[in-house]
This record gives structure tokens, C-alpha cells and sequence, in this order.
């Protein structure tokens, strides 16, 4: 028996007291009505209402009903709404991982717009590398990742790509940064600072190729998986490094110059298990990609020096 259907229809008879009343506020006919509470009155084994008269009234049986009823169907009501929730990804918990060199005034916005639009979500943020993210993933220890790309994963599905143009970062009294733009080329001799292969091997071997290819070849690598760590071995001059525009104003003794011809651009997206996906992952990564892009994060000035603004550019889900 449909007991929240047959209650649903108690409940209007029993506020109206008129069975065709009820049935037009239900949108039914009268007969299908009068079965229905039957029906209910064969389950329960009471009469509920008194039809002995010309006026239709609660029994006593009727009157305990109705309160029971109408409390039973709100909670009927919560536990749906409760579970559309769930199942639209505006409820729970979501596990994130982030880059370490995610920018602070990027996450102050992604947690505001996530705020924002699903306030009852609790999302846990995790400082993690790609390669962390990706193990976390695969072992059902991670809902979603903010990764950088190349990434190779059949079994992941991917939100927005987000694009951010790279430039040199350079030690402000270097000669290099009297120069407004940089060609790779022009960094021959350096070594170069780069996070350890095992944090991200695909974009790893991404920047080597490019760096190869236009006629760098770095002296020597030295690793960094902390942002600061990494402006600390500029400052001391121990190479140069590849970073957004943003990443170098946190240390005014550094200086940024563009790439000639963008040659480097770091891609990143949200990333989630392409079977136990958490409902809240794709729109994690809407929101993710909206922010890196500049929409709701608030406006940093340039530095007095830079060129130019970091580029971004929001290219279409693959």
C-alpha cells in the first residue's frame, strides 16, 4: 500500500470534511477518494471518519490520526528534500586537494563562492600535489582535485581547463630583468627550478621538452615543492624558475618577465573518478575554473615593474 498517498488524502478530507471538496483539491475524482480511505481504514482496522450523519466528522481514531499524519508527511517531506540535496552535491562532506602554489587570495574565493552557492556543503581543502591527488583518487581517498596537466587517466573525468601563461622568475638584480620579455633561450647557463618529477611527471617532462626545444638547456635542477622554498633559491640565486605573474609579487626582491610566444602554459583542472563520483565534483570544478580565471577573485594590483598582466584563458571542457 502507498501509506503517504492514502495519508496525503486523509489529511485534505479530514481538514475539509467534505469528500468533494477534498477531491477537487486533490485533482481526483470523488470515488477514487472514498477507496483510498477505505483502504486506509481496512489497514489501520478503525473507522476514521463518522458518515452516520449528514455532516462528515473525525472519529476519535481520526482525530489521533490527523496529527500523527501530518507530522509523518512533513518528515516524508524533509527526508526527500534532505536526499535531493545529497544527490545534487549541496550536502556532506567533499574532500579537495589543491596545488601547494595555489594563490591565497584564489582560495579565499573559491571558499566564498563555494560558500555562496552551497552553503551546507562542507568542503575539507587539502594542500596536495598532482601525483598526491591522483593516488588519493585512485584510492577513493580524495573526491576532487584541482590537477595540473598532462595528466594520463582514463578512469577520470575532468571539469574546465584553465590556461595560465608562465613567465621567468628571476632575481630583480639580475641583468636578465632589464629585459621586459625573455626568450628561453636567453636563460642559457641557468639552472632551473623546478618541483621534483614525482609531484607531476607529465608536466615534469612537459617543461624540460619545451625548454629543449627553443634552446635551453638548464645546468642543472634543483627541486622545490613550496612556493617560498622556491622564491628562497631565486633570492639566492640558484636558478630561475617558471611561475605565474602572481606567485612572484608575494616577494618583492624577485622580478617576473613574460615568456616571447607564451611557450609555456600550465593547464589545470578539476579532476574526479569517473564511476564513484561525488555529485559535488563537477560543480567543484565549474567554480574552480571560474575563479583561476578571474571571475569573483578579488583584483590584485601589478607591480610597478611587470610588463603585463598574468594571462588566462578559459578553453572548453575535453
Amino acid at each position: 500500500m502507498d501509506l503517504s498517498r492514502h495519508l496525503r488524502y486523509f489529511v485534505v478530507a479530514a481538514e475539509e470534511l467534505h469528500f468533494g471538496r477534498a477531491a477537487e483539491v486533490i485533482g481526483i475524482a470523488q470515488p477514487p477518494l472514498s477507496q483510498s480511505i477505505q483502504r486506509l481504514e481496512r489497514e489501520l482496522g478503525v473507522e476514521l471518519f463518522d458518515r452516520s450523519r449528514r455532516q462528515v466528522r473525525l472519529t476519535t481514531a481520526g482525530h489521533l490520526l490527523l496529527d500523527e499524519a501530518r507530522e509523518l508527511l512533513a518528515r516524508e517531506e524533509r527526508l526527500r528534500t534532505l536526499m535531493r540535496k545529497a544527490g545534487d552535491g549541496a550536502l556532506g562532506v567533499l574532500r579537495a586537494g589543491v596545488p601547494p602554489e595555489t594563490p591565497a587570495v584564489a582560495l579565499q574565493a573559491l571558499s566564498r563562492r563555494i560558500t555562496d552557492e552551497v552553503p551546507e556543503l562542507d568542503v575539507d581543502l587539502q594542500e596536495l600535489t598532482t601525483a598526491e591527488q591522483l593516488r588519493l583518487l585512485a584510492s577513493a581517498q580524495l573526491d576532487v582535485g584541482l590537477v595540473h596537466h598532462p595528466v594520463d587517466a582514463a578512469d577520470l573525468r575532468f571539469g574546465p581547463t584553465v590556461d595560465v601563461a608562465l613567465g621567468v622568475v628571476l632575481p630583480r638584480t639580475s641583468p636578465l630583468a632589464r629585459l621586459r620579455e625573455l626568450g628561453l633561450c636567453d636563460l642559457a647557463g641557468h639552472d632551473l627550478i623546478l618541483a621534483p618529477r614525482a609531484t607531476a611527471p607529465g608536466w615534469h617532462d612537459h617543461v624540460l621538452d619545451v625548454c629543449r626545444a627553443d634552446g635551453f638547456t638548464p645546468a642543472r635542477i634543483r627541486h622545490a615543492r613550496n612556493p617560498e622554498f622556491l622564491l628562497g633559491l631565486v633570492l639566492s640565486g640558484h636558478g630561475v624558475a617558471f611561475e605565474q605573474e602572481a606567485l612572484a609579487r608575494r616577494e618583492p626582491r624577485v622580478a617576473w618577465r613574460p615568456l616571447a610566444g607564451d611557450p609555456l602554459r600550465r593547464g589545470m583542472s578539476a579532476a574526479w573518478p569517473a564511476d564513484t563520483a561525488h555529485p559535488a565534483a563537477p560543480r567543484f570544478g565549474a567554480l574552480a575554473a571560474a575563479v583561476l580565471t578571474g571571475e569573483g577573485t578579488p583584483a590584485t594590483p601589478p607591480a610597478p615593474d611587470t610588463p603585463r598582466p598574468w594571462s588566462v584563458v578559459y578553453t572548453p571542457n575535453r
